[in-house]
């Protein structure tokens, strides 16, 4: 892309501030060479750096958008890109601005600041260029949708018959299908009334059942009752049958005694 082939360039014109301790700026230095000033503060120099080379990068990026043809992703990437390197850019610019703000000298507090504005109306300029980019890549886009569409018209018109005749059977198949369904619900709600009456009828003999095991259960507890008191005669019984056994031998052998040794 443009980027790519502009990228040499840019390395050739921009300085490098890692090697050199203090250094000058294109653009406002130049101006204050010839009135006699100098800047020691290289971040000053590094920041003019930045938004000359991001400058040059949006610029790069917005000249890709007016070559690009398509398709509309290619053109949102490349617009992602420009907003990212504008972005920068501006945020570059008001560093210069405060840069220029915490200079000492009034003169060349007025040229950063006079050459900061000046880049803010490159960057206004910038932005315009990438909406007028973006509106032509745009109507490119269109032209050649339209251009396809209209290719695409007489393959569509000889497609339309056979297509209204697949939507015709498809229409039918689906119908017949919501037929099935229709009836496979009206199967399943037969069994699910048939399953309630079951239930139905399986709870009112569980009811019944339940009535008839407490009944059941009374009659067991009552005939408990007589068992327990039945038991309690039986032991009585025996009792008074004892006793009167007992009186029995003892009367006989007081009768026995009477008679076999009288006094």
């Amino acid at each position: 892309m443009f980027i790519s082939l502009l990228k040499p360039w840019v390395n050739h014109y921009l300085w490098d501030f890692t090697t050199t301790p203090a250094v000058k700026w294109a653009g406002p230095v130049d101006k204050m060479a010839a009135n006699g000033d100098e800047i020691g503060d290289v971040r000053v120099g590094v920041c003019v750096q930045e938004i000359v080379k991001h400058d040059l990068e949006a610029k790069a990026v917005i000249q890709d958008i007016w070559e690009c043809g398509g398709p509309l992703h290619a053109l949102n990437d490349l617009n992602f890109t420009a907003k990212e390197k504008l972005k920068v850019l501006r945020d570059r610019i008001e560093d210069l601005e405060r840069l220029a703000r915490e200079q000492d000298r009034e003169t060349t507090k007025r040229l950063l600041l006079d050459d900061a504005e000046n880049y803010r109306q490159q960057l206004l300029s910038t932005q315009t260029s990438l909406r007028k980019a973006n509106l032509a890549c745009k109507m490119a886009i269109d032209r050649g949708e339209r251009k396809d569409l209209f290719r695409g018209e007489n393959g569509e018109v000889k497609q339309r018959k056979h297509t209204k005749e697949q939507l015709t059977k498809t229409a039918g198949n689906i119908t017949e299908n919501l037929m099935s369904v229709s009836r496979m619900m009206a199967n399943n709600v037969k069994q699910s009334e048939h399953t309630m009456h079951t239930l139905v009828s399986s709870s009112k003999t569980v009811g019944d059942t339940h009535e008839e095991f407490k009944s059941q259960g009374g009659t067991i507890q009552i005939s408990r009752k007589l068992l327990t008191k039945y038991n309690r005669r039986e032991l009585t019984d025996k009792l008074l049958i004892f006793l009167a056994v007992a009186f029995f031998f003892a009367t006989v052998l007081y009768i026995l005694k009477k008679r076999v040794f009288p006094v």
